[in-house]
């Protein structure tokens, strides 16, 4: 509780009348002093009285105000989200007040604060959007009404609501515009080429559902009568296969692309082509390595993309140097399976012999993607204009370093690793397309 506009204006005539006072009783004026000395006493005890009985009723009443927040299960990294407050007046007058909302770090907020009438035995609602910038748990605090006493010569704080727990996962508004589109008009409007499904084979192994992308000549029309649902027949060639995602979360992943930064467009790419793999039978796992170590054994079914948002929403970049090596034993110690091992990096020449000893490790029993994180600001670097002698140290250093990470990819290629190199926004384009490309050649 606060003075109100109303009060301080009041306790400021007060003050004037002290002074003039003050004044009279300096020049003698014994005539004015009387009456001005009255007024002051009488508009005082008014304003005392009236202060606490508008205190005392409407402290009282503020019981009938309440508010509710209503968010979404879960908020989506660099998409902006609205959030409803929801204000009840229970009062015997219509309420006119300020209402804000105790956001997290997590978010900014726009259009708050703001003004709101609520009826009489009413309610009203107000929006407003959240724009997260940060993953992982966010906490909601109070709700916070201000509102002015009956008389105007106070001013309310109220906490209303409750403290609310909401998780800020990466952007999986695009995996919903693939549910919603079909997966496979999607991935064609974002550049994937689409290659055919597995399951052509003459051997027989079961019955399964019908999806997306299958043959009509897979369809067994006796089992689809019986289910009445679409029933096709898988073969004996396709063989679901293990997925292990190997992530780099050191260093280099905490630079920025846009407001996004490289270890989320990682998160992007890994959850997309995650998917894209479940969505085609197989099965998929995740380590991750240089400063925050998790595992997550291979997952199978298309409802599994929820298991791996849930396992990397509160995921972030350290300040770790990757160590490659130790992570290809850790993973080798982990999953004995035979499996397309993705490791998702950001490669400098410095990390050759180290990567090296990684490959040979993992490709022992796996099959290795290496998918790079190709800088923006190099790509920049090298289409400027030389125009001076700075400008011109820029560009050969630009050069010089992209020409060494060059010659450490075609060298990974050498060793039979397939590459996927590609800037951050457009990395989940390359490795999606990898991977199906892999599917067509029949390699997993």
């Amino acid at each position: 509780m606060r003075p109100g506009t109303r009060l301080l204006l009041l306790l400021g005539i007060l003050v004037a009348l002290s002074t003039v006072l003050i004044v009279i009783r300096v020049l003698g004026l014994s005539s004015l002093e009387f009456w001005l000395s009255t007024a002051w006493w009488v508009m005082f005890l008014f304003l005392v009285v009236s202060a606490v009985i508008d205190w005392k009723i409407s402290a009282r009443q503020l019981d009938g105000l309440n508010a509710v927040r209503l968010t979404p299960a879960s908020l989506a990294l660099g998409v902006d989200n609205k959030i409803i407050l929801q204000i009840t007046n229970q009062l015997d007058r219509p309420v006119r007040l300020i209402a804000t909302d105790d956001f997290p770090e997590e978010v900014t907020a726009t259009h708050l604060p703001r003004q709101i009438e609520v009826p009489v035995k009413g309610e009203a609602a107000m929006e407003y959007s959240v724009h997260p910038v940060k993953r992982g748990e966010a906490l909601f605090g109070y709700i916070r009404l201000r509102i002015h006493s009956r008389l105007g010569l106070w001013q309310f704080l109220l906490l209303r609501g409750q403290n609310q727990r909401v998780k800020i996962y990466p952007n999986f508004r695009s995996i919903a515009q693939y549910k919603t589109l079909g997966l496979h008009r999607h991935i064609r409007q974002i550049g994937i080429h689409v290659m055919q499904r597995r399951g052509q084979g003459m051997n027989f192994h079961q019955l399964r559902e019908f999806r997306e992308g299958d043959s009509l000549n897979q369809v067994d029309w006796n089992a689809t009568a019986r289910m009445r649902k679409p029933i096709a027949r898988e073969y004996q060639d396709e063989r679901d296969q293990d997925i292990v995602f190997l992530l780099d979360c050191g260093r280099r992943m905490h630079n920025k692309e846009g407001e996004l930064s490289y270890f989320d467009h990682v998160l992007n790419a890994f959850l997309l082509t995650s998917f894209v793999a479940l969505h085609q039978g197989d099965a998929v796992g995740l380590m991750t390595f240089a400063g925050n170590d998790r595992w997550l054994s291979p997952v199978k079914g298309q409802n599994s993309i929820n298991t791996l948002l849930n396992q990397v929403y509160d995921l972030h970049s350290s300040t770790t140097t990757s160590d490659f090596a130790e992570a290809a034993q850790r993973l080798m110690n982990a999953h004995k399976k035979r499996s397309l091992v993705i490791m998702i990096t950001n490669l400098h020449d410095e990390d050759a012999e180290d990567l090296k000893a990684c490959i040979r490790l993992l490709s022992k029993r796996h099959l290795i993607i290496v998918a790079n994180l190709r800088e923006p600001f190099l790509q920049d670097m090298l289409h400027q204009d030389v125009s001076h002698f700075d400008s011109a140290l820029s560009y050969s250093g630009a050069v010089d370093f992209v020409s060494k990470r060059h010659r450490l990819l075609e060298g990974l290629r050498k060793q039979g690793v397939l590459i996927a190199d590609a800037l951050p926004q457009q990395l989940h384009v390359s490795l999606i397309n990898e991977y199906l490309a892999l599917k067509r050649r029949g390699q997993i």
